[in-house]
């Protein structure tokens, strides 16, 4: 059952309770769930912002994860660190250049069982139009079945990236040598999936 639970969750960056036997659909509760950043601003405080459109769906097959898909994509012209000046910069071709590369993306191929419900989930990022292996640690929060909200699971995802390494390079320096934006990004993904159902209403 262990072992089940950490390849239901680490195809995932959308949950959902597992089905025996058979390929099952899930999707991301967006409503319910959070893309968040973190990074260093002037090396003594952190920005925080967060990404308020994205999706994603899997299929789970029991009998063969190996043949199970998962794609998360993210808007990334849904930026939002509330503050309007700074998320224009963002959207500008110093960082994201939304205009050419609007999206974001998440492809998992690999979920390795730790224990007490962590995980590690390897997969590839394309970010400003640079696909980079990335891997995240994945903390499983629980799951419930209700005759209204469907079959749910949740979990937390993080990881950290260097964003030089996706050609995001904008950057000044300080009097004191320092920068003015860290390098280093941390991720941190608070998703809540659920079991797909056409014609259903999942997010209420």
């Amino acid at each position: 059952m262990r072992k089940t639970a950490a390849l239901a969750l680490g195809l995932v960056l959308a949950l959902g309770t597992v089905s025996r036997g058979r390929a099952t659909e899930f999707e991301i509760d967006q409503s319910h769930s959070n893309i968040l950043f973190k990074v260093k601003h002037l090396g003594i405080s952190t920005v925080m912002g967060k990404f308020d459109k994205f999706e994603g769906e899997f299929t789970f097959d029991e009998k063969n994860p190996k043949g199970d898909k998962v794609e998360v994509t993210i808007d990334a012209t849904s930026v939002d660190t509330q503050n309007d000046r700074r998320d224009t910069h963002l959207k500008s071709a110093d960082f994201f250049e939304v205009e050419k590369y609007p999206t974001a993306k998440f492809t998992a191929k690999k979920a390795t069982e730790l224990k007490d419900g962590k995980f590690r989930l390897s997969g590839d990022l394309t970010l400003h139009g640079v696909t980079k292996p990335v891997v995240l640690d994945v903390e499983y929060s629980g799951a419930v079945t209700d005759k209204m909200m469907g079959q749910r699971v949740a979990f937390t995802a993080t990881t950290e990236i260097n964003r030089q390494d996706f050609g995001v390079k904008w950057n000044k320096t300080l009097d004191n040598g320092g920068v003015v934006v860290s390098d280093k990004v941390k991720l941190e993904l608070d998703i809540e999936g659920v079991v797909k159902k056409d014609g259903d209403d999942k997010k209420k």
